[in-house]
């Protein structure tokens, strides 16, 4: 007999699990439609064609393949094997699983550029998979809730990003977090002042693991991808000056005063801090982290993550601008900006922070029960005027006894069973049990469901 199991990095959600979740959904899915984003879905596949060259060396290696149907090994030949898997690869696969949804957006907004209305903000809540090594708190497959806008420049939506995600942890109960932001622009002023212009993409990939590894361990990576001694002496000031409680902005101005594109990235970041001040809104929970990366290649402005600082997990939001992500798809110029929150991450940190509210009221609020078959024809004729009235409603469906139909409506979390015995049959109600606190009760169907409702 075989043993059931999972795939690694995969899990099962019960019912109570499905509950918290479909709290952590709505309440993102709230936020989005409160600052007028609207929902879309794409496919769980994508041509390897559009994901590929997207995410960086180390993206392209996490996505997961699907092998053509059929005899999908017809177009391989010996020489192919002799050559390794990349040779192979484009004869035995042409689909891959979504890696992200911000790609597969971009993929979306080209070809239905004539029918939508720039800009357009959209927001997707579905899962994605990557060939990861699972761990606490990373999965191989997990849900993102992206929310994106394209076909503007305009700073009001980094600051509106921020207002969203403090909505949305406001909503969680979430107290103790930080948004930290930074601008690729900034990065790419770096690598200019530390002599070793045009490397921003190895820098960023490189200090994109400082949290993770430290700064001893970064320098070295930055060695082996041919960074200069001296480039990597120069970065060691910003590296140490971002762990300090100093004002970064005026930092960076004086660190990047001789990089017009850095000096660019912190004025787009100032100015969006302006904006979020003239909506009357404060900084609170906003932090600027000099060297936030996200190793993502696409994002050419503002950068986002955000953290709970009182667990270990890592981010579980994140995002950016990206100035030409369609341009690989042939329609160029437009700008976007958007982030993701990570659902399952989510769900952890309020699990281990015990912040899911009771979520009683997401199921079954009443149980019908009956002593005989006369009480089950009974309860079956109030089973559909319950439900007509709103009222979540179940009635136990085998004959037993009623010790066992109050056992299950119990371990279920259902806090009434509505009991139909001879004497309710005559007088047309029903005896109603709060499974909580005991008390009974005889009331009429519209007296229950009235009561029922307030509860």
């Amino acid at each position: 007999m075989q043993k059931p199991s999972l795939p690694k990095g995969t899990r099962d959600f019960g019912p109570v699990q499905m509950a918290r979740r479909n709290f952590i959904f709505e309440t993102i899915k709230d936020a989005f439609q409160l600052f007028g984003y609207q929902q879309i879905e794409t496919p769980a596949m994508e041509n390897l064609s559009t994901l590929t060259g997207k995410y960086g060396d180390e993206g392209d290696q996490l996505l997961f393949k699907i092998v053509n149907s059929g005899d999908f090994l017809k177009k391989v030949d010996a020489s192919d094997l002799q050559l390794g898997p990349n040779a192979m690869l484009p004869k035995i696969s042409e689909k891959g699983l979504r890696y992200d949804l911000t790609v597969p957006f971009a993929r979306y907004v080209v070809m239905n550029r004539n029918e939508l209305t720039f800009p357009f903000k959209r927001y997707q809540i579905q899962p994605v998979w990557r060939a990861d090594r699972p761990q606490k708190g990373r999965y191989r497959e997990f849900y993102q809730c992206d929310a994106d806008v394209v076909g503007t420049d305009s700073l009001v939506c980094e600051a509106e990003i921020i207002l969203m995600i403090r909505r949305v942890f406001s909503g969680l109960g979430i107290p103790d977090y930080s948004i930290k932001i930074n601008n690729r622009k900034i990065l790419t002023g770096i690598s200019e002042v530390i002599g070793e212009a045009g490397k921003e993409s190895s820098l960023a990939v490189a200090i994109d693991k400082l949290d993770k590894i430290g700064w001893e361990k970064v320098r070295e990576e930055l060695l082996e991808r041919g960074f200069g001694e001296s480039a990597v002496q120069k970065l060691a000031p910003l590296v140490e000056a971002s762990s300090q409680q100093v004002d970064h902005l005026v930092f960076l101005k004086t660190y990047l005063a001789a990089s017009e594109i850095g000096l660019q990235g912190v004025k787009e970041l100032e100015e969006t801090f302006e904006i979020i001040q003239t909506m009357g809104e404060d900084l609170s929970h906003v932090q600027l982290d000099m060297v936030l990366a996200r190793g993502l290649s696409y994002y050419t402005g503002a950068i986002f993550e955000v953290k709970v600082n009182t667990v270990s997990i890592g981010s579980v939001s994140g995002g950016g601008r990206y100035d030409n992500l369609t341009g690989v798809f042939g329609l160029s110029g437009v700008s976007g900006v958007g982030f993701s929150f990570g659902v399952d991450r989510i769900y952890d940190v309020m699990e281990e922070l015990g912040l899911f509210p009771e979520q009683d009221n997401q199921g079954t609020k009443i149980m019908l029960a009956y002593f005989d078959p006369k009480g089950f024809d009974y309860a079956l004729s109030l089973l559909t005027k319950l439900r007509a009235a709103g009222i979540r409603s179940e009635i136990y469906p085998d004959q037993a006894k009623m010790k066992k139909q109050l056992d299950y409506a119990s371990k279920k979390g259902i806090s009434y069973v509505g009991i139909c015995g001879d004497e309710e049959i005559a007088n047309q109600t029903i005896a109603l049990k709060n499974l909580i606190s005991g008390n009974q009760e005889n009331w009429t169907l519209d007296q229950v469901i009235e009561y029922v409702k307030k509860a």
